[in-house]
């Protein structure tokens, strides 16, 4: 007889089965509608943070790169180049791949604090890049970029409202789970774990430090920029924005929320943060002082996430 599907499966589906359902259960609610499909579009960004974070043990400050890499690819494709969404995918996955591996090697002999603080000077100079060349929009940004169309022979499909991107949106999210899953039970994960908890055992073992750190990070890059690629085409626009520090401290929120290494974890935590915002919001400034705040919390109370209080 097969064996039955183990709980944990089970539930992993049925959340997902459940998240896809709730635009079409509430289409009337753009506000809904919206919810989820910026949840997930962040959540896959967060994955990006994740790997690095959870697995490699490092804080990466410099994801807004990888950002970037995404929405400008598809505001500088469609507008400027004329490419469809999948080459424009393609342009972001590249420029996240070059720009990871030139970060990763100036990074490959730091660790901790100073991996943290070159990752985000590296972001302060990309975000002043972006703020005043002209080629990328400047402060202005890059206005008018088209809804998605995908076609495929003489069939068409135009997402251009929430709800019609929202099946795009999942499906990449299903893709990243997907990825994030075979990574954890790979090789790169497994030495990418030991590297973090014991780097002397690691290398006694023959695992090289320093590789495989750049081969995690230009794993993440272009996770984090699936979803910004995804972000440009929700908002139909691209701006120096994406260098926010708002968006550092919600990946990292997300991420240890709920505790590192769990599959649905920064899927949860994008979505428990997003429903303050939007539910319970205490305006602009008062949200971000918030979200702050969940940082600095879970960072000196709960360093092993929300779930460390069930565990015993």
């Amino acid at each position: 007889m097969p064996k039955s599907l183990p709980l944990s499966h089970l539930f992993l589906a049925l959340a997902l089965i459940g998240f896809f359902l709730v635009p079409y259960a509430w289409s009337d609610s753009r506000v809904i509608v919206g919810y989820c499909v910026l949840t997930a579009i962040l959540a896959i960004m967060s994955y990006g943070v994740d790997m690095i974070t959870s697995d490699l043990g490092e804080v990466s400050l410099g994801q807004a790169l990888f950002l970037a890499a995404g929405t400008y690819g598809v505001g500088i494709g469609t507008t400027r180049l004329g490419l469809s969404p999948v080459a424009t995918l393609a342009l972001s996955i590249v420029v996240a791949l070059a720009l990871g591996a030139v970060l990763g090697f100036i990074t490959l002999r730091v660790r901790e604090f100073m991996f943290s603080l070159v990752t985000y000077c590296a972001a302060v100079v990309a975000h002043e890049v972006a703020y005043n060349l002209e080629f990328l929009g400047a402060s202005e940004g890059i206005l008018g970029i088209p809804s998605m169309e995908l076609t495929l022979g003489p069939f068409s499909y135009v997402a251009d409202t929430n709800l019609r991107l929202w099946p795009i949106v999942f499906l990449m999210l299903l893709l990243v789970l997907g990825l994030m899953a075979l990574f954890r039970r790979s090789t790169l994960g497994a030495e990418a774990l030991m590297s973090h908890l014991n780097p002397d055992l690691a290398e006694s073992l023959g695992v090289n430090l320093r590789r495989t750190r750049l081969k995690v990070f230009l794993l993440s890059a272009p996770v984090t920029a699936v979803g910004g690629w995804l972000y440009a085409y929700q908002r139909n626009y691209v701006g120096p924005d994406v260098f926010e520090p708002y968006f550092i401290m919600l990946f990292l929120s997300a991420v240890i929320l709920l505790g590192k290494r769990l599959l649905l974890g920064p899927l949860i935590g994008v979505a428990l943060i997003l429903f303050q915002e939007r539910f319970l919001s205490l305006g602009g400034d008062g949200n971000k002082v918030f979200l702050g705040a969940l940082l600095v919390v879970m960072l000196l109370a709960l360093p092993r996430g929300a779930l460390s209080l069930f565990r015993k």
